[in-house]
């Protein structure tokens, strides 16, 4: 690691401006041969394997790598735009089998997955017990309606709500994170009768109607009409002008209402690390400022727990538990499935109330496999203790990342909580100048030794380390 580190200010410094843009990114001249033994550097040395893994995937008979990319273009993934910062070989890996904290592609190759599918995995890829909670209920129901009565739904919502602090006790389901952003600002707009929601800048809760408003990054943003939401200076510890100073950030917020709106709000919407955003811990003392502040404007306070929820921070449950705060609405998804398609709301009854004014219903929401599967997450988190694995095994990574960061100018940032984790890269750390390239060049020669990390903030410059909570500290 510390080798590519090194190689990678190296290499951008063999190449020009012009050459920077126009390839994206950069790849060593080394050359990377396998073995037996360890992936042997012709330059370095020996590059130690990954820890053994007794798991041997099927033969694969699908279609190639490049027959795929074939196909895509019948499909609208030929037709999204990757802005260069996002872009990495990676998007041309064919996956075809995945096992606990491993993923394998075509050839059988194996990789350590660090990313979890965007902290989706928790559980692991393909563990047992949730296999067998979807096909057995598969097998028995696959879909009926929530117009009917169905165990699997009702055993997963009672579960769920025993996880959230004071009287969040209502849940509804959805089929992903933007669909519970959705509902959970509508819920709160209706509640309160008011309209303007408060979110943060470089924010990212969803790409729907509502939640792209509330979303604060312009990558994410399309030029529709997105009204009704302020967005709050942002409570970033390495960047922003206060620095870890939560209650300076928090008064930022006061301003909104009082010059922004008529003085009440709908509600306030923020994760406790931003994800999308690059793993941004809010700064100490900022949500309950903030909370106390939209409260007295007749606000409610949203927890969007989409990344952050379900054990990943270690330290806590949810990420909204390390300020000390209860919200009014938690949203989630993600790991809540471990895979499969679902989201949820849960609030109180008081709150949840609003919406038997009319008819809310989701067709999907509440689907019995999915259900079935979540709740066979939550008995696996328990009893495997994955959220003591993720904080004993998240804190040991960010150690040795920290050591990393004494070591290479590159760094400029370490971050996070748990399996939950950032490292920024900068080329100047006086002036903090976003290591774009570099980046993306690190980021495609882990691939090449068989690690899959995911990437994100602003600037495309911050890795973002969220594998599955089985994660061991040899596979750190």
């Amino acid at each position: 690691m510390q080798r590519i580190f090194a190689k990678a200010v190296s290499a951008r410094a063999s190449l020009s401006q012009s050459q920077q843009q126009q390839r994206g990114c950069l790849l060593l001249s080394r050359k990377l041969v396998h073995s037996d033994t360890a992936l042997v550097d012709e330059d370095d040395g020996f590059i130690p394997k990954m820890p053994p893994f007794d798991y041997t995937p099927p033969p694969y008979n699908g279609p190639s790598a490049a027959e795929i990319m074939k196909k895509r273009q019948h499909g609208p993934n030929s037709l999204i735009h990757i802005p260069v910062a996002f872009k990495t070989a990676s998007f041309n890996l064919n996956l075809v089998d995945g096992k606990m904290q491993y993923l394998f592609d075509e050839n059988g190759r194996r990789y350590l997955d660090a990313f979890g599918g965007i902290a989706t995995v928790c559980c692991g890829h393909c563990h047992p017990e949730v296999v067998d909670a979807i096909v057995n209920q598969t097998k028995r129901l696959q879909h009926s309606t929530v117009l009917y009565l169905n165990n699997a739904i009702a055993d997963f919502a009672e579960a769920l709500a025993s996880k959230l602090p004071g009287d969040l006790k209502v849940v509804f389901f959805t089929n992903s994170g933007t669909e519970a952003n959705e509902l959970a600002m509508m819920i709160a707009r209706l509640y309160t009768g008011c309209h303007d929601i408060i979110s943060l800048r470089n924010g990212y809760h969803g790409n729907a109607a509502a939640t792209m408003g509330a979303t604060a990054q312009c990558n994410y943003k399309f030029n529709v009409i997105q009204t009704g939401v302020h967005h709050a200076l942002n409570p970033d510890q390495y960047r922003g002008v206060f620095g870890s100073d939560g209650i300076k950030y928090a008064r930022d917020v006061e301003d909104l209402i009082a010059y922004g709106t008529c003085g009440r709000v709908a509600g306030f919407i923020a994760e406790a690390i931003q994800g999308v955003g690059g793993i941004l811990e809010l700064a100490p003392g900022y949500l309950p400022a903030v909370y106390g502040s939209i409260r007295k404007a007749g606000g409610l306070c949203i927890a969007d727990e989409v990344q952050s929820g379900f054990a990943r921070t270690g330290s806590h449950f949810w990420g909204f538990e390390a300020h000390g705060v209860v919200p009014d609405i938690v949203t989630m998804a993600k790991g809540i499935g471990n895979g499969i398609p679902i989201g949820a709301v849960v609030t109180t009854p008081e709150i949840a109330k609003v919406l038997t004014h009319r008819t809310y219903f989701n067709t999907f929401g509440g689907n019995p496999v999915c259900t079935a599967g979540g709740l066979a997450v939550l008995n696996v988190l328990e009893r495997e203790k994955l959220q003591q694995n993720a904080y004993s095994v998240g804190s040991y990574l960010k150690e040795r990342l920290t050591v990393l960061k004494e070591k290479h100018e590159i760094i400029g940032d370490v971050r996070g909580r748990g399996l939950m984790l950032g490292v920024e890269l900068v080329t100047d750390r006086e002036l903090k100048t976003p290591a774009t390239v570099e980046t993306l060049h690190i980021m495609d020669q882990m691939k090449e030794l068989g690690v899959l990390i995911g990437k994100g903030g602003f600037h495309g410059n911050v890795f973002r380390i969220t594998p599955p909570l089985c994660f061991t500290k040899e596979d750190a």
